[in-house]
């Protein structure tokens, strides 16, 4: 069953050329990991903004579970979705406990239930709650920042985690531990996610299918081996020989 249907979909941004998103068309099926590959400026940051409303397309049109968000309360959809971004975000002032269960004490939760829920998810993202709920952003790692932000995204436990370039800004071995974490919580909790890297050794490694973009188009929408062998065009020829030159670094430098 598909989750999301994109359908035709367009965006272009005042004072801009070309389309940020050009006719794209894609279904992503429940409990699929889709990654969104591609440079700068390619649509992927475009397209996932579109797909929680903080963009309305310009044409065409975007379903999410049966129906089209052009008439769900923007509010109401983006609740329905998690949301993590590079930049955490994380209020400076508030605990880890308050950061993660904001939305919830929005929504009037009783405090039992905030901190049960607090607590459920730090260990589900691999922080000791006695450890954690109680301390501050600034007292935290990049790493565990992002954890924590992970752990926001899942408070209402959403059917859809949309991530943008959450590892970016992280340090490669840091960012290969969380890799290997949301592998785990994928297969734990059978979210749908949509993840956006510039980074194609991260978008094989975790998508279960891949979307290759470049100037607003969607170029290839495979299973990562099928992309390998079997390059829709050019550019993505290039990305995947960028890949294999990488590799041969390590290989030609082996002892």
């Amino acid at each position: 069953m598909s989750v999301i249907v994109y359908d035709k979909v367009c965006k272009k941004f005042e004072g801009s050329k070309g389309y940020a998103v050009d006719h794209v068309s894609a279904e992503i099926g429940e409990g699929e990991f889709v990654t969104i590959l591609g440079s700068s400026g390619c649509g992927k940051t475009t397209l996932l903004k579109l797909t929680n409303r903080l963009y309305d397309p310009d044409s065409g049109r975007i379903m999410v579970a049966g129906r089209d968000i052009s008439a769900v309360d923007p509010v109401e959809l983006r609740r329905s979705m998690g949301y993590v971004i590079q930049q955490v975000g994380l209020f400076p002032h508030m605990t880890i406990r308050d950061n993660i269960t904001a939305i919830p004490a929005l929504m009037k939760w009783d405090k039992k239930r905030i901190d049960n829920r607090a607590d459920e998810l730090l260990s589900l993202v691999g922080l000791e709650p006695s450890e954690f709920r109680s301390r501050y952003p600034h007292q935290l790692s990049g790493g565990q920042q992002q954890r924590v932000g992970l752990a926001r995204a899942l408070v209402l436990d959403p059917d859809i985690m949309l991530m943008d370039e959450p590892f970016g800004a992280i340090d490669a071995i840091t960012r290969l531990n969380l890799q290997n974490e949301l592998i785990r919580l994928h297969r734990e909790l059978g979210k749908t996610i949509l993840f956006v890297t510039h980074d194609i050794n991260e978008a094989f490694k975790l998508g279960d299918r891949v979307m290759v973009m470049n100037e607003g188009r969607l170029l290839q929408f495979d299973e990562p081996h099928e992309i390998a062998r079997h390059p829709a065009d050019k550019f993505v020829s290039t990305l995947i020989e960028s890949a294999r030159n990488q590799e041969h670094f390590w290989t030609e430098n082996e002892e």
